[in-house]
């Protein structure tokens, strides 16, 4: 997987998220009281981190990808605003502390591909919240790893950018390889092509909810795509809160 052309195609590729619900969210179970602080964990390019500056957090920013930093840097410098950045994997979590809220956004967890790594990222997460922080993040449904993103391949075509975007199922059960092969329309009216492949995996939510309480989070609760329902067998993302 690879993020240096991505990255700066991939605000294009987001605009159906609703990120400022993400911010309700949070805000709706985690109030904004005297500046806390928010450790945005998988933070890309900066989209979340500058919504949550804008909401009255003390944001601090960390991603894999240094190019994803380099864009949200960019983004942060453009609206004069000074968030921290560190490139750090989420399952490498190391230097932080008395945090108040983790979030880990827009399915970035399931680019874990082990579920060591994934218990691995609860444990260092819950190292860095104070006791009754709250960690918030959303992962897909197997329904869409194993049904929605099989119907592909999915094709986008504007007039600057174009893409085909093929889905294979893994080796490992709800997980998904996706290949994008890019089209970027260039000044001089041709189109420079790219490609990236991804792998993402999840796991049942309940399988999540144990590995929280076995890192020590209580209050774990569970619901489902953007409006907050509980999970069915046909719902796309789960949404998980739980605290320390």
């Amino acid at each position: 997987m690879t993020y240096q052309r991505f990255a700066h195609v991939y605000d294009r590729l987001m605009t159906d998220i609703p990120y400022e619900e993400y911010v309700e969210w949070i805000k709706g179970s985690a109030p904004v009281q005297s500046h806390p602080q928010l450790l945005d964990i998988g933070c890309g390019t900066g989209t979340l981190s500058l919504l949550f500056h804008e909401a009255g957090y003390e944001v601090t920013g960390t991603d894999l990808s240094e190019e994803m930093l380099s864009v949200a840097q960019e983004r942060f410098m453009a609206e004069k605003v000074d968030i921290p950045l560190v490139a750090q994997s989420m399952h490498e979590l190391e230097g932080f502390s008395d945090f108040d809220i983790a979030v880990i956004a827009i399915d970035s967890l399931n680019y874990l591909k082990e579920q060591e790594e994934v218990k691995g990222t609860f444990k260092l997460v819950y190292e860095a919240l104070r006791t009754g922080g709250c960690l918030f993040f959303d992962v897909h449904s197997e329904y869409k790893t194993d049904h929605l993103f099989l119907d592909g391949p999915f094709v986008y075509d504007h007039e600057e950018l174009s893409y085909i975007w093929f889905t294979e199922e893994g080796e490992e059960p709800h997980s998904v390889y996706h290949d994008l092969t890019f089209f970027i329309k260039q000044a001089n009216g041709l189109y420079e092509r790219f490609e990236e492949s991804h792998y993402q995996r999840t796991f049942p939510f309940n399988h999540y909810v144990q590995w929280l309480n076995e890192a020590g989070f209580s209050e774990v609760t569970v619901t489902a795509d953007w409006d907050r329902t509980s999970p069915e067998p046909n719902s796309e993302r789960i949404f998980i809160h739980a605290v320390k």
